[in-house]
C-alpha cells in the first residue's frame, strides 16, 4: 500500500537519487500537511452542515471550555483563534447575527466586554462537540489506541520544539 508522499519520494529517487538519505523529513512533513489538508476539508464539511463555519465553531468551543459564565474578551480568543483581531470581530459580529454569542459589559469595568455564549448555544455546542469527538474518532479509526498514543506524543514533541505550547 501507498500514498501520494510515497508517489513523490519515488519521483525524487528516480529524478534525484543521490538526495534519497535525505528525503526522511518528507516522508513526515508532507504526511503531516496532506493529513492537514484532509482535516481541514473535512471540519469545513462538518461545520457546513450545522450552518456554521470553522471559526466560528472553534469559537463556540473556547468559549465552552472556559468555564461558566463561558464568556471571554475578544483579545483572550485570538490567540485560541490564531487570526488577527479584525478576523475575530467579523466572526463574533456573525455569529451575534446568529444569536450565538452575545456582549456583555463587565459588571466592575464597563470598558471592558465580554463574549459570552448565549443560552441557545450553550446547548448547541454541548450537542456539536459530542459529535466534533466522534467525527475525530472516525478520522483516527484506521490506528489502534497505542498508535495514536505514539502519534500524539510524537506531535507534542515537535510543537514544543516549535514553540506552540500555550493557547494564550
Amino acid at each position: 500500500m501507498s500514498d501520494a508522499v510515497d508517489a513523490i519520494i519515488g519521483q525524487w529517487t528516480q529524478e534525484r537519487p543521490e538526495l534519497v538519505p535525505g528525503l526522511w523529513p518528507v516522508e513526515v512533513l508532507a504526511r503531516i500537511q496532506r493529513m492537514n489538508r484532509i482535516l481541514d476539508k473535512h471540519l469545513k464539511a462538518f461545520a457546513a452542515e450545522r450552518d456554521l463555519e470553522v471559526g466560528e465553531v472553534d469559537i463556540l468551543f473556547t468559549l465552552r471550555r472556559s468555564g461558566p459564565p463561558y464568556a471571554l474578551t475578544a483579545g483572550a480568543l485570538i490567540p485560541a483563534a490564531m487570526v488577527t483581531s479584525g478576523a475575530i470581530t467579523n466572526r463574533i459580529d456573525r455569529m451575534e447575527a446568529k444569536g450565538l454569542v452575545e456582549r456583555v459589559r463587565d459588571g466592575q469595568d464597563r470598558r471592558t466586554v465580554r463574549i459570552r455564549l448565549t443560552e441557545q448555544s450553550i446547548a448547541l455546542t454541548e450537542s456539536l462537540f459530542e459529535d466534533h469527538l466522534r467525527h475525530y474518532a472516525e478520522l483516527l479509526a484506521p490506528l489502534d489506541p497505542a498508535t495514536c498514543a505514539t502519534l500524539a506524543q510524537a506531535l507534542r514533541t515537535l510543537l514544543e520544539a516549535g514553540g506552540d505550547t500555550s493557547i494564550t
